[in-house]
């Protein structure tokens, strides 16, 4: 892809780094989530509830079980290595 003209290489090693990074990838999980919780939320309210509604709900009621949950399971990984 380094021969693509519409993205040169500094752009691209700059896209391949951000996506990469442990933050991006907890980012994509917690957005996975997030989906997931307004798919679940919609089925019980018979009609999509829309993101931002799931996204506050989410936040609410589940981000900081999830997070600690990561962290243990981060932890239970760095120690098993």
């Amino acid at each position: 892809m380094k021969d693509n003209p519409e993205m040169p290489s500094s752009e691209e090693d700059h896209s391949q780094f951000v996506k990469n990074s442990v933050l991006y990838k907890e980012f994509l999980a917690e957005r996975a989530e997030i989906l997931k919780h307004k798919w679940i939320e919609s089925e019980k309210a018979g009609k999509d509830i829309g993101f931002e509604k799931a996204l506050l709900d989410w936040i609410m009621k589940h981000r900081s079980n999830w997070r600690e949950r990561r962290r243990k399971e981060a932890r239970t990984e760095k120690s098993a290595s």
